[in-house]
């Protein structure tokens, strides 16, 4: 089974996980790009770029991160709700790890608090984006994580939909009787 035949077709979810994770990862490529623009030295700790501080270390961290996002959101579907789910939790675990930290030689991102803040708001925003449509008590029947946690009620809706196809078609081609 192939990752497409998975995507439901048009399904309106999609698009929030496609503008979710592209803007998302647009924002993390201009925080690289600016964070790069500084010239620092690759774990330099004076660099700041919109109150975050950065090196060159973050920057292309923030760069190969912001593009994966960008490529979920170009591919979208269950892919970019999966990617979203992964890099969101990423960004959570950063966010504790730099708060204890802080001030230490182990902090080698030279984060800040306001760093740490960013880390969990944009891990949070990130992981909303990939739950959406999946982790609700009240999905639609047509979307593929409802399927894949009812496989058995999938399967018979399937059989009733193409029973109805059917007698629908041969109804069609049953000719009409004269008059």
């Amino acid at each position: 089974m192939k990752l497409r035949d998975e995507l439901p077709v048009d399904h309106h979810l999609a698009a929030v996980y496609r503008y979710g994770a592209a803007f998302c990862g647009l924002l993390l490529i201009v925080f690289g790009c600016l964070g790069l623009a500084d010239a620092l030295t690759p774990l330099s700790t004076n660099g700041e770029v919109a109150g975050l501080s950065t090196n060159v270390a973050l920057s292309v961290i923030s760069l190969v991160v912001g593009a994966a996002l960008v490529l979920g959101g170009i591919i979208g579907g269950t892919f970019a709700s999966a990617l979203n789910m992964s890099v969101g939790t990423l960004f959570l675990l950063s966010g504790f790890y730099h708060l204890f930290t802080l001030d230490r030689p182990a902090n080698f991102l030279d984060f800040g608090m306001t760093n740490v803040l960013f880390s969990f708001a944009a891990g949070l925003l990130i992981l909303t984006f990939g739950m959406y449509g999946r982790v609700s008590s009240k999905l639609p029947h047509d979307n593929p994580f409802w399927r894949r946690r009812h496989p058995e009620q999938a399967a018979r809706e399937d059989d009733t939909r193409q029973g109805v196809a059917r007698a629908e078609l041969s109804n069609r081609a049953a000719p009409m009787p004269p008059r």
